[in-house]
């Protein structure tokens, strides 16, 4: 098994979906086969205006023939563990004699960027993945969960293990923690919608600086949800309490539904945003996805 950079960009005529496949030729195969089992990590290219560089990890589950496309394949995702990195990693350092790739396999002999650089689907030695990885996660300016309600019991311990280690302890242990998904996710969900809870249009900050507000999987991570800022809302601890008992939902347009459960509806009404539509993140790529909002709909709203 061995790490791979896959490169992807959101108008690729390729079938990709990060979070769940990755298509390519024939021609990667050999690159692409050593990578399944193990974890790889998503680079938009330069010539994507604003590129992210690299923006995400992800683990392999397998790899397998396209059913749909004679000659092509996928890259299968192992359900959950797709993971965006709070902050993307640009693909050129700039800084001192650090200067240069931080993919440093890129060199040749010379000290020069080499043809791989180019290749879609390529091996990553795990001093670069361990280091991309590194700064993607910026691990130390993660923002702590609220120890009363969105910390599941018995993650303190866990914490210490995941945050104490000196590098370049491998990353893989790190990436799957429940903890560290549950943080990085905090992170995207509250920086897509300002710290602003979605359902009333609140921005409360604490004495202590801190926003008041939680970050809520739309689906669930026990029904397969995963930790990407399509799947999450920015909520007050009220909301985000009603969201989950399914006593308010939204529709694809971000509608505000109030479920029929509810005893006092006046009150809710008042709660929730005026305009009786749900505030929708500033990047219109991390609004919440269709097909998780019909799920909660579906399985979650008492309609």
């Amino acid at each position: 098994m061995s790490h791979c950079v896959f490169m992807h960009r959101a108008d690729s005529r390729y079938d990709d979906q990060p979070d769940r496949q990755y298509q390519f030729p024939q021609a990667y195969l050999g690159r692409a086969a050593g990578c399944a089992g193990d974890w790889v990590v998503y680079l938009e290219p330069s010539k994507v205006p604003k590129s992210r560089g690299y923006f995400a990890a992800a683990q392999v589950s397998r790899i397998v023939p396209d059913p749909a496309v004679p000659g092509m394949y996928l890259a299968v995702i192992a359900p959950g563990t797709y993971l965006p990195f709070p902050e993307p990693v640009p693909f050129n350092e700039a800084s001192g004699e650090a200067s240069g790739p931080i993919e440093r396999g890129l060199l040749n002999a010379q000290g020069r960027l080499s043809g791989r650089a180019q290749a879609a689907v390529r091996p990553i030695s795990r001093e670069d993945f361990a280091r991309i990885v590194d700064r993607g996660l910026g691990a130390d300016d993660l923002p702590l969960p609220r120890l009363d309600t969105d910390l599941p019991p018995g993650h303190v311990a866990e914490e210490r293990a995941v945050f104490d280690y000196d590098f370049p302890r491998d990353r893989v242990e790190q990436l799957s923690s429940r903890l560290l998904r549950d943080r990085v996710f905090r992170t995207i969900v509250l920086r897509a919608y300002d710290e602003r809870c979605a359902i009333s249009g609140l921005k409360l900050i604490n004495g202590g600086g801190r926003a008041e507000v939680q970050a809520a999987h739309i689906k669930p991570v026990h029904a397969g949800g995963p930790d990407i800022v399509g799947n999450g809302l920015a909520l007050s601890g009220t909301a985000h309490w009603m969201f989950d008992r399914g006593l308010l939902s939204l529709t694809d347009d971000l509608e505000i539904l109030i479920s029929r459960a509810v005893n006092d509806r006046d009150s809710v009404r008042a709660f929730v945003h005026g305009s009786g539509y749900a505030s929708a993140p500033q990047r219109p790529a991390d609004r919440p996805h269709p097909a998780f909002l019909r799920w909660h709909r579906e399985h979650c709203f008492k309609g």
